[in-house]
């Protein structure tokens, strides 16, 4: 299409790895067009306010583990909007026999807490002694922290944090494809205890910062200030566009060409290089002309219903102390949450002064139908086990309800082949990459470093 409208890179998606992609690139030199189809940039980062109450429908904070994405703060210029979750917030609480216990955080902690008997104790001491799986094994995480750790770490420990984490269910998960440093540590020290030990170092000489000790933060007003920025930097950014082609040509200028609807305008654009930055479902469709086994490898990622839920309380006589970070719920507790953090704990400028702000999440690959009800069938729920476990009110202050029908990608077993034919896909078509969470990771520092990969290689191209 000879009146196309030319750039050097074309990326499809603006989330925080479309809008890292970008700006990083556009730094470079290159100039950059993002195209998104909602009606607004940061995908699933959504932060605003109603009144002193702050609303984050998306991820409520991230951890400092990488340089790439302090610096990447910095030069967005919102480095001063920064905000450190708070000394209070270091315990956390699992639910254990209906009774919130705080997670032991050093070794006399360990030893002195109820939340582990004395056989899963001791059970733990023989870690170091068990041998590793071998290099080719195919395990689920479930599968590997039985092994190593025994069922009751597995119970209340791992089950708790994967359903924390990913919303997920460790029976499915793969442990190299969502854990890939925790088989990395068993395969180099034999492991999982010498390797925490030992791989201290390693990440020290590499700026790295392990995620159990990485400092946590959002910022003033949420962690759209994040995305904002970024967006307001890039001056070929188009929301609320429809694509109707992607296809590859012979040009070596402009190896891509994109056809969209814009403002009830036909547009054509074209690009040297392309980068899908969607859901991996989204990708697998804008792939479908030129790659269409991609429609079935990336729709097949699991992406599981997750409900938000934020409630606010004056304090009331009895109430939990909310003294810490929030609680994680086992699946062996059969309740119909999967915790709650006590975000203005974590956080000031969450609440009016004397009130309090939670966020409850609710359904994942544990209970997808609990996030599929009704905003009133699901803030009921909320407020149901936040009462019975907190003894909170029933009448809230202040209400939220955010219901995400695909939430997070699940890398369930298998994960690792979906990945190696998108690499078989890039490698069959110059100028192509895929960068999103469904690849490298779902945190924000995760998504930073994967971006940050992909523009080190298009810059060597």
């Amino acid at each position: 299409m000879s009146d196309a409208t030319q750039y050097d890179v074309i990326i499809i998606g603006s989330g925080i790895s479309g809008l890292t992609c970008a700006y990083r690139l556009q730094e470079a030199g290159r100039r950059v067009l993002v195209l998104e189809k909602a009606p607004r940039f940061g995908g699933a980062i959504r932060s605003g306010r109603e009144g002193d109450w702050l609303i984050e429908a998306g991820p409520n904070s991230t951890l400092e583990t990488t340089p790439l994405l302090t610096a990447l703060i910095r030069d967005a210029g919102v480095e001063d909007k920064k905000l450190y979750a708070s000394d209070a917030s270091k315990n956390r609480y699992i639910l254990r026999d209906g009774t919130l216990r705080p997670l032991p955080m050093s070794p006399p902690a360990f030893l002195g807490t109820k939340l582990f008997s004395t056989g899963a104790k001791l059970a733990l001491f023989a870690e170091p002694f068990r041998k590793p799986s071998p290099p080719d094994a195919n395990e689920t995480v479930s599968e590997f922290v039985r092994r190593r750790l025994g069922q009751e770490f597995l119970d209340y420990a791992i089950n708790p944090f994967v359903a924390g984490v990913y919303a997920g269910d460790p029976d499915l998960l793969s442990v190299k494809a969502a854990f890939p440093k925790l088989f990395a540590l068993e395969q180099k020290y034999g492991s999982l205890i010498r390797g925490q030990i030992r791989g201290a170092k390693e990440r020290k000489r590499s700026g790295e910062t392990e995620k159990q000790t990485a400092r946590m933060f959002s910022f003033v007003d949420g962690m759209q200030t994040l995305t904002d920025a970024l967006a307001a930097k890039l001056p070929n950014a188009m929301h609320s566009v429809d694509i109707h082609e992607i296809r590859p040509t012979d040009s070596g200028d402009a190896r891509w060409q994109i056809t969209a609807r814009h403002g009830g305008e036909e547009k054509s654009f074209s690009a040297a290089t392309l980068i899908v930055a969607t859901p991996a479902e989204a990708a697998g469709t804008l792939s479908a002309d030129f790659a269409p086994q991609l429609e079935a490898t990336l729709g097949g990622i699991p992406y599981p219903a997750v409900a938000e839920v934020i409630t606010g309380f004056a304090p009331v006589p009895g109430m939990h102390a909310l003294d810490g970070f929030g609680f994680l719920i086992p699946k062996v507790e059969n309740r119909r949450i999967l915790g709650t953090i006590f975000s203005s704990t974590i956080f000031t400028h969450r609440a009016p002064a004397g009130y309090v702000h939670l966020t409850t999440f609710i359904g994942g690959m544990r209970q997808p139908d609990e996030a599929l009800r009704s905003e009133d069938e699901i803030l009921r729920t909320a407020l149901e086990e936040q009462h019975a476990l907190l003894g909170t009110p029933m009448q809230p202050a202040f209400k939220y309800v955010t219901a995400w029908k695909h939430a997070i990608p699940q890398y369930i077993d298998g994960h690792l082949d979906r990945m190696a034919k998108v690499d078989a896909v890039e490698a069959a078509h110059p100028g192509l990459h895929y960068c999103a969470n469904y690849r490298g990771g779902i945190s924000v520092g995760d998504c930073v470093k994967s971006a940050h990969a992909v523009v080190d290689k298009i810059l060597e191209e």
